[in-house]
């Protein structure tokens, strides 16, 4: 059946409803069955698209109502990731009773509700928790009524699975042979019960509060492999112990070289550890090593960097190791800046001590009291090495030490790598920006803790609790990574720095970004004309896809789910992962 408008003259046309048919000699026919030219123009365009296969939602716009609207495509998108990676199945491994199914789908959304919008496990419930969803991760992983103990549980059993997992991710990512870098941080902690929780050096400027340690093992590119807790007292070089044997013992990687700063890697711990267990390492001197190496006899002399910035030398106080001299001018005009800098403030100080010590009157006369006042300011800025200070009853001067600040500043932008690996095997520009690499650790502390993913403060007291908030905070971090590679078209990152190394100089320079990534800085576009935006950002535009469920009044008992229309940045984010919302459930 169909409607057909037949043209009548000087008259309104008629509008027919007619049946095509075939007659008995197979010839097309049509029929009239009823006229409609009485009815309104709107019931007559209904019918139409009713007879083109349409449905009815309504007799008025207002039918078809919107039940719930929830922010859903940063959720498909992390979820996606989650899956693609096969890091859900990792999890489960072998278990598949339905205890494990919900502890894992609750430690799923931990992580996506994490990356999206970090909270206590108190507000996670709630913005899972079917009644009060704060997005579509719920409904998706079909939750249901989440009671406040299951994070606590799904955390528990987490932390029973984390060898199996680290050591499922280290087959992965890690093989024979290649870098692993590693490096400590530490978190403040709320409370005082947990036995993890110590006081010690803190690198969140906490020295009021407990914390706990953590260190992290990571691949060559940055992307987290294991990660262990430690006492907020714990010296960082007696981390390393514990990180050889796991490599060792539960990766059953037989050669590998690992990568740790100078306070990490130290001579105790190369002759140790290190040396013990046949692995190789880089790490770099301390200052008072490379002024050894540079007195006047020794084998580090500044007309090495006559015409170059990196040189290699062996010294006798490190045999069997190769010393990759390195000389950055741009650090050394940057450290002689920032040293006189802090000279000329302290000198200030130094002044107005001086002042108030010759003040008619004054209390500051005696020379401890003097002394406690000076070594405040000296000591401040660590700059008492710099001064020659005399100190007595009502009197107080002082004066630079000139040499020592000139066989100082002849070592400005100085710096030693020190390796172990051949140089058959590894080059010394090689070694050098691989030392340098431990950047990317650097970002993975600095995203777990304060840009993405809120690691602390932390709240946990019982110190296996503590342990697997940490875990599951390297877990997100591990989708996180994934999620910047896929998205990095789209974000400010530079898609072109491996070749932008590869064109230095030397790799003792700072690199300098791509021509893609300085046009992208310029004009905020990518090179197909997309916005690009910051990873928080672009997570929260994502999030602006909602999931509506629908009703119909004609069919009250069964909702339908509906996607808003994608934009076209959302449309170009969901085609480089690779995830289509429509089919992530």
């Amino acid at each position: 059946m169909f409607i057909d408008v037949v043209p009548n003259r000087d008259s309104p046309p008629a509008v027919l409803l007619r049946e095509a048919y075939r007659d008995e000699n197979g010839r097309p026919q049509k029929r009239t069955l009823a006229n409609l030219s009485k009815l309104p123009a709107e019931v007559i365009e209904t019918l139409k698209a009713l007879l083109k296969g349409g449905t009815l939602i309504g007799a008025t716009p207002q039918g078809l109502s919107i039940e719930r609207s929830l922010p859903h495509g940063h959720v498909v998108a992390a979820l996606g990731v989650i899956r693609k990676i096969a890091l859900d199945r990792l999890m489960l491994s072998t278990a598949t009773d339905a205890g494990s199914l919900r502890h894992c789908a609750l430690v799923v959304a931990m992580m996506v509700d994490r990356l999206i919008a970090p909270r206590s496990k108190l507000g996670f419930v709630r913005a899972v928790d079917e009644e009060t969803a704060a997005t579509s991760l719920g409904e998706i992983l079909g939750l249901g009524k989440v009671k406040d103990y299951e994070p606590y549980a799904a955390l528990d059993w987490l932390l029973a699975r984390q060898v199996r997992i680290e050591n499922g991710l280290a087959r992965r990512h890690l093989k024979d042979g290649m870098l692993v870098l590693y490096d400590v941080s530490s978190s403040y902690f709320e409370g005082h019960c947990c036995p993890l929780a110590q006081f010690g050096h803190s690198r969140d400027h906490r020295s009021d509060r407990l914390q706990i340690v953590y260190g992290l093992l990571c691949t060559r590119e940055g992307l987290p492999i294991a990660i262990e807790v430690f006492e907020g007292s714990t010296a960082d070089p007696t981390t390393l112990k514990s990180q050889i044997d796991k490599l060792k013992s539960r990766f059953k990687i037989k050669r590998v070289v690992m990568v740790g700063d100078r306070g990490l890697i130290t001579q105790a711990r190369i002759r140790d550890d290190l040396k013990g267990s046949a692995l190789d390492w880089i790490t770099c001197l301390r200052s008072s090593q490379i002024q050894v190496l540079a007195q006047a006899d020794g084998p580090l002399q500044l007309s090495l960097f006559d015409e170059r910035d990196l040189a290699e030398i062996t010294s006798p106080d490190f045999p069997g190791e190769r010393l990759i001299l390195c000389r950055n001018r741009e650090l050394a005009r940057e450290r002689a800046r920032k040293r006189e800098a802090l000279l000329k403030a302290t000198e200030r100080e130094l002044a107005r001590i001086q002042a108030q010590v010759r003040r008619k009157g004054s209390t500051l006369r005696m020379a401890a009291e003097i002394g406690l006042a000076v070594g405040e300011v000296v000591n401040a800025r660590k700059m008492a090495k710099h001064f020659a200070l005399d100190i007595r009853d009502g009197h107080f001067s002082w004066r630079r030490k000139e040499e020592q600040i000139a066989a100082e500043a002849k070592l400005d932008g100085i710096y030693v790598i020190r390796t172990s690996v051949p140089a058959p095997e590894l080059s010394g520009a090689q070694a050098v920006q691989a030392y340098k690499d431990l950047a990317r650790v650097e970002r993975a502390f600095r995203s777990m803790k304060t840009i993405d993913l809120e690691i602390r403060p932390i709240r946990h007291w019982n110190a296996d609790r503590v342990r697997a908030h940490v875990f599951l905070c390297m877990l997100a971090y591990h989708v996180e990574w994934h999620l910047r590679q896929a998205l990095a078209p789209l974000l400010f990152h530079d898609t072109d720095l491996e070749r932008a190394r590869a064109e230095r100089s030397s790799p003792v320079a700072a690199t300098e970004p791509s021509p893609s990534a300085k046009a992208k800085k310029a004009i905020k576009r990518n090179a197909n004309g997309d916005r690009v935006h910051g990873f928080a950002g672009l997570i929260d535009h994502l999030g602006s896809m909602t999931r509506n469920t629908m009703r119909m009044p004609l069919a009250r008992k069964h909702p339908f789910t509906l996607l808003s229309k994608s934009t076209p940045l959302q449309e170009a984010a969901f085609k480089l992962l690779g995830v289509d919302p429509m089919r992530v459930q």
